[in-house]
């Protein structure tokens, strides 16, 4: 294990982000495949309705999952630290207390979810029309977030232990295996929205249980049969200090999505949300290589902050910047020139393909500068700084998009929802920028 993380703080930092974030983003791109098949399929087979019920269940569904997720980035800042200060008994002890988080904090969260289904698929916007499709999907996801969150919690350790190539298998696997599923179970046996769904269960079972044998029977650096499960006061504060962050940049997100599902139900009902649908399954294909660089770069500002090799640190964030900034441009164009032609491999249905094209150019308007937020956030967590990323998280999700959601349609009507993603991205990154800037210069070796 000390050999293998020793090449974060030596090795050039061109060829060691490129080999940490391209395992990364290449998982986050076949997961956006697998979004793009999935709603491809539920359209085409099952109709605009279907959409609009994925699009308000997935947020719930990431939500519960973002307690796996906020342990595994909490967790993984605290292994990355300690194995660059050569603590490797203090990184065993991480991961015993990281596993003992989720399992709680997942059944218990699952079991919630499951109870008030109705109540809480209202509250995410979903009417009387919708109710049947997202009830139905909502029911078969569920119990498989255990899973889900608990390969969420594990990839992140992977990534920290220096592992890219298994954490891009953890995503491969699950997106695999639904593009797989969706056509055999929709198309061939008919299933609709439960076709749809159990497909995606068996997906999230696939990548928790991956994970699992990985850490139980592979050479990850940590063991599995060697965590004592624990829930270690010091750690466990650690982790939740800086895995709030993630846990809040979620739940800003679900709760965006309750203000963002219910503002377009009322300016323009079940049909606006499929229109959102759409763009939402594009989301991750345009902001792949944002988060897999993002993800690359978290290990290695880690391990060197906790080496004291700040010149790496600062090297390595402008760096993910750069690089951030010029994919995102290229990816932007695709959706700016073939807006139309992207809505109608999605739908046939005339009103969406009228409505989709002017909404994605809008939402999407922002995503040349938006890596430099995502960075800034990644940044502070992985030097142990969870105020300033949690503050940050807020700018982004909550304190600018909620309030413009909620005014801007009511002097411009729908369009103004569209508005407000790129003014919300543009002010948060601003902010970022500059809080960025003014902790790196104030690094010194």
């Amino acid at each position: 294990m000390h050999n293998t993380n020793q090449k974060l703080g030596n090795e050039p930092l061109g060829r060691l982000l490129f080999s940490q974030a391209a395992p990364a983003s290449i998982g986050f791109l076949v997961m956006s495949i697998y979004a793009i098949v999935d709603t491809f399929f539920v359209s085409h087979f099952i109709g605009k309705l279907a959409i609009a019920a994925v699009s308000i269940v997935m947020p719930i569904v990431f939500l519960i999952a973002a307690f796996g997720m906020a342990i595994g980035v909490g967790g993984a800042s605290v292994i990355s630290r300690a194995i660059g200060a050569g603590e490797n008994e203090k990184a065993q002890k991480a991961y015993g207390t990281q596993i003992s988080l989720t399992l709680c904090l997942l059944v218990s969260f699952v079991a919630l979810g499951l109870l008030g289904r109705r109540y809480v698929l209202q509250w995410f916007g979903c009417n009387q029309e919708i109710m049947p499709f997202a009830l139905s999907y909502y029911q078969i996801v569920t119990p498989s977030i255990l899973f889900l969150g608990w390969a969420m919690m594990s990839n992140n350790v992977l990534r920290a232990l220096n592992k890219p190539k298994v954490a891009m298998m953890s995503l491969i696997i699950p997106a695999i295996s639904n593009i797989v599923l969706d056509p055999i179970l929709i198309g061939v046996f008919n299933l609709g929205i439960a076709g749809a769904a159990w497909a995606t269960a068996f997906g999230y079972l696939s990548s928790g249980l991956f994970t699992f044998f990985y850490f139980s029977f592979g050479n990850p650096g940590l063991k599995l049969g060697s965590a004592k499960l624990n829930f270690d006061k010091g750690i466990v504060s650690e982790i939740s200090s800086i895995g709030l962050i993630t846990l809040v940049r979620q739940a800003a997100f679900s709760i965006l999505a309750i203000f963002l599902n219910n503002s377009l139900k009322y300016y323009g009902g079940s049909t606006a949300i499929s229109v959102y649908g759409i763009i939402r399954s594009l989301t991750l294909f345009i902001s792949f290589p944002i988060i897999g660089i993002m993800q690359g770069f978290m290990p290695i500002v880690g391990f060197n902050y906790g080496a004291k090799k700040y010149n790496r640190v600062r090297q390595v964030v402008r760096l993910a910047n750069r690089w951030s900034i010029v994919t995102s441009i290229s990816l932007y164009l695709i959706i700016l020139l073939f807006a139309e032609y992207i809505t109608q491999f999605f739908t046939d249905d005339n009103f969406l393909q009228g409505q989709t094209p002017f909404a994605m150019r809008l939402v999407f308007l922002a995503m040349p500068i938006i890596g430099i937020g995502f960075n800034a956030s990644a940044y502070f967590q992985s030097i142990g700084k969870p105020k300033q990323a949690l503050w940050l998280t807020l700018y982004r999700q909550g304190l600018f998009m909620i309030p413009l959601v909620m005014i801007l349609p009511t002097f411009m009507g729908i369009k103004g929802i569209w508005f407000s993603f790129p003014i919300g991205e543009s002010l948060a990154t601003l902010v970022s920028f500059f809080w960025l800037k003014k902790n790196l210069k104030f690094l010194s070796d």
